[in-house]
């Protein structure tokens, strides 16, 4: 019989961890007297309660490692136990909000997609904002260690090639994602300080600092205004664009630099690759902004880098409406936002070592075409890569753009005209947060859309973060009986 204890003692802690953090925003609100005190109080006290009472119930089973039912299902069900609990300071607290749009903001949150549904967020309390930008801080942290740990164990998307670069062993799941978090979390901790300090020294008060910093290193794209990122403009752009690509790096890479060797950064495939693509679409998007816009140099290429970076990022952050730019960034963009950043960072979307793999394996098989009876065995950064990592990136992809044509039809069906159902499933699958269109575009947000639509959107965005297959998978009766 399936033991669902060790998996309900870990989520329990973490819900206790995360009713803990509630209290930071409460006290914010306290002393500030901004409102909303009381909402986080009642929240914190709710999510330590029930998290308790679940880790308590569970505690007789607590073991040092988790089979692969339990690996997966983890995985999953703290992506779904944490948003539940982290919308209720929205649910009780933010103005006309319903359950719906509070479970809408805390996925969006959590998964550090971005896209939101309040307007006039300059009006809400100061905890609220903070308790935003604290959500993608904790998501953005939690899916690096989620990706070291156990995607690449669970065989996912082709993550089994970093194994022997994260920390390999299933048996052993807990404790070491517990060495990860620890070795992570002083990267993060750091990068997001420097990130602070940054915004600090070119004009960007204390608090939107703060805000900025945590989803900024998440790559998640929460902002405390409506118009995010343009009432920034300048050089809080450039350390925005800095910090941004800093936090698609692998987080590992930091870990082994901090431990006195800087070879595996400068070295890895994946991370040329991503700068590669960075630098090539920021002047082309520069240079066709001279040509076809008439804007000026320091301008173009200032917006270019910025708006780039955050949509290949995947952050999500806008300091213009760049669908006033033309057709062909619109494109672009759209496309660009599929791309996504290395593994092992806060980014999201498909990830640059994908695409790498996908292009080794239409080399591969082209020259198969050509030499029939030749032997060609793929590599990857000078190793050989399995069929079963070649296998699972192309079940990957098949499986990414079947669910956004399946996400689209059924958004279409709710009533959202196409650009909006195809680029709302997008920027949701793929975490990226603005989609296209007036209503959910850079200059829009999410609040107009029908109820149904922000729950096949939260669904989509829990997926997206967890790389489909992990997902999935749970609904497949023979994986159970696996």
């Amino acid at each position: 019989m399936f033991d669902l204890r060790p998996v309900g003692y870990v989520i329990g802690l973490l819900l206790v961890a995360l009713g803990a953090t509630m209290f930071i925003p409460w006290g914010v609100d306290i002393i500030w007297e901004t409102g909303g005190g009381g909402t986080f109080a009642v929240s914190a006290m709710i999510t330590i309660l029930f998290g308790g009472s679940m880790a308590l119930a569970s505690a007789n089973s607590r073991s040092p490692g988790l089979n692969l039912q339990q690996a997966f299902l983890l995985t999953v069900m703290s992506w779904t136990a944490l948003p539940v609990f982290a919308s209720l300071p929205f649910w009780l607290g933010a103005p006309n909000a319903s359950y719906t749009d509070a479970f809408f903001e805390a996925v969006s949150g959590m998964t550090t997609t971005g896209s939101t549904v309040f307007s006039n967020l300059e009006d809400l309390p100061l905890g609220t904002l903070l308790w935003r930008g604290m959500m993608q801080w904790f998501g953005g942290v939690g899916i690096i260690v989620v990706a070291m740990a156990f995607l690449p164990t669970l065989k996912v998307g082709g993550m089994q090639l970093f194994r022997s670069e994260g920390f390999d062993t299933l048996g052993k799941v807990l404790p070491r994602a517990g060495e990860i978090a620890g070795s992570i979390s002083i990267i993060y901790l750091a990068l997001t300080a420097a990130c602070l300090l940054a915004y600090s020294l070119v004009g960007i008060g204390f608090f939107d600092a703060l805000v900025l910093s945590m989803t900024t290193i998440a790559t998640g794209g929460f902002a405390n205004t409506d118009a995010s990122f343009a009432a920034f403009s300048g050089l809080p752009e450039y350390v925005s664009a800095l910090f941004m690509l800093l936090a698609s790096l692998p987080f590992i890479r930091y870990v082994q630099m901090m431990r006195g060797s800087a070879q595996p950064l400068l070295h890895d495939s994946q991370v040329r690759a991503f700068l590669i693509t960075a630098v090539a679409l920021i002047l082309t998007i520069t240079f066709y902004r001279m040509l076809a816009n008439g804007a000026h140099g320091e301008a173009a290429f200032r917006e270019s880098l910025f708006n780039v970076t955050s949509i290949l990022s995947g952050t999500g952050y806008a300091s213009v409406d760049y669908q006033l730019w033309g057709p062909f960034p619109v494109v672009l963009f759209f496309m660009l936002g599929l791309v996504g950043g290395c593994a092992g960072s806060t980014c999201c979307s498909i990830k640059i070592f994908r695409f790498q793999l996908l292009f080794i394996s239409i080399k591969q098989q082209i020259k198969r075409i050509h030499s029939p009876h030749g032997v060609f065995g793929a590599r990857y950064a000078g190793r050989p890569v399995g069929e079963d990592v070649i296998s699972s990136v192309m079940a990957f992809f098949v499986m990414f753009f079947l669910s956004l044509g399946l996400i689209s039809v059924v958004l279409s069906l709710l009533g959202l005209d196409f650009i909006t159902a195809v680029s709302g499933a997008a920027t949701a699958l793929a975490n990226i947060g603005p989609g296209l269109g007036p209503e959910i575009g850079p200059a829009g947000n999410f609040g107009g859309l029908s109820d149904a639509a922000k729950w096949v959107l939260s669904f989509a965005m829990l997926i997206g973060r967890l790389e489909l297959v992990a997902v999935l998978i749970l609904f497949t009766p023979g994986f159970w009986r696996g």
